[in-house]
C-alpha cells in the first residue's frame, strides 16, 4: 500500500478494463491505531475483496467508522456485502442509492449522507460529503479536511477523462471541486494527482473544447452523435470506448439544446418499397 499524506492509505489494483486506465484505487482514511474509513469497495471479484481485506489486515484490522460510497456503479460497490461481513462498518451513501443497498446489507447498516455532512474518524480526520452529480445522479465526493485531499470517485480520474450522464450538472460539480482548491486529487482510477488545481482546470477546459468541437462539426453538416464522435475523438480510440464517446457527444448536444444554441430536428421517414 501507498501512504498519501498523514491520514490516507491507497491500495492500487491493476486491472485492464477499458474504463479504468491506470488501474483502480481503494482508500483507507484515518489513523490505523484508532479508527478508519474505507472509500468504495471496487469490483465484485473475490480477488479484489481478498486484496482489500489483506490491506485491512496489513493496517492492523483497525476499527472502521464507515464504508463510504461515491456512487452506485458496480466497480465501486462490488463485494460490499462480503467486506461488510468482515469489517462490520455502517455504509454511508447518497440518499438515492440507499434503496439499492438496503436489500444487500440490511436496513440497519445503510445510512444516507447529507450534503456537507462531516464524518469523523481516527487521527482527527474529517471527511465532508458533497453531492457531485454529473457522472451519475447519485455521485458524492468526499473532502478530507484540513489536508485538502478530495476523493473524487469517477467525477475526476487520475489518468484520463470520464463519462458523463448529465453535462450541465457535471460542469457545476467540477466548479464545486475547483472552488475547494484541492491540494491532492484521489480518483477511483489512475494516478494520484498532486497538481490538483491545474488538473481540475484542465478537465473544465477539456469539456469546453469538446463543446466547441461539437458546434464546429454541426456547422460542417454532421448531424449524428456517432458521426461527430468519429470526427472529434482520436482515430485510434479503443473500440470499447466508442459508445461512451458518442454518449458524451449526446450530453454536449443536450446541454447546447437546453441553452438554445442548437435544436433537434425530428427524424423523417420514407417508404422503402
Amino acid at each position: 500500500m501507498e501512504r498519501i499524506g498523514a491520514l490516507v492509505y491507497r491500495l492500487h489494483i491493476k486491472d485492464t478494463h477499458a474504463f479504468h486506465p491506470g488501474g483502480t484505487n481503494i482508500y483507507f482514511v484515518g489513523d490505523p491505531d484508532e479508527e478508519m474509513i474505507l472509500v468504495d469497495t471496487g469490483e465484485h471479484d473475490r480477488q479484489w475483496t481478498g486484496d482489500i481485506l489483506d490491506a485491512y489486515r496489513e493496517l492492523g484490522k483497525p476499527q472502521m467508522t464507515a464504508i463510504v460510497v461515491t456512487h452506485g456503479h458496480g466497480d465501486h460497490i462490488g463485494g460490499l456485502d462480503r467486506l461488510h461481513d468482515f469489517i462490520k462498518a455502517p455504509v454511508r451513501c447518497h440518499p438515492k442509492l440507499v434503496n439499492r443497498l438496503v436489500p444487500v446489507l440490511g436496513e440497519q447498516w445503510v445510512t444516507k449522507v447529507r450534503s456537507r455532512e462531516r464524518i469523523r474518524t481516527g487521527g482527527g480526520a474529517v471527511l465532508e460529503s458533497r453531492f457531485t452529480p454529473g457522472h451519475v445522479e447519485e455521485h458524492v465526493c468526499f473532502f478530507l479536511l484540513p489536508e485538502r485531499i478530495v476523493f473524487t470517485g469517477d467525477t475526476i480520474l487520475g489518468s484520463s477523462t470520464t463519462t458523463v450522464q448529465d453535462l450541465a450538472s457535471y460542469m457545476r460539480s467540477l466548479s464545486l471541486i475547483q472552488r475547494f482548491k484541492p491540494a491532492i486529487i484521489c480518483g477511483s482510477h489512475g494516478k494520484i494527482v498532486t497538481e490538483a488545481p491545474a488538473w481540475v482546470a484542465g478537465y473544465i477546459a477539456h469539456r469546453n473544447l469538446r463543446e466547441t468541437q461539437v458546434l464546429a462539426a454541426l456547422k460542417e453538416g454532421l448531424t449524428d452523435a456517432d458521426q461527430i464522435a468519429r470526427r472529434i475523438y482520436p482515430k485510434n480510440l479503443k473500440k470499447a470506448l466508442r459508445h461512451a464517446a458518442a454518449n458524451n457527444v449526446r450530453q454536449h448536444l443536450t446541454k447546447l439544446e437546453k441553452a438554445g444554441a442548437v435544436k433537434q430536428v425530428p427524424a423523417r421517414y420514407v417508404v422503402t418499397g
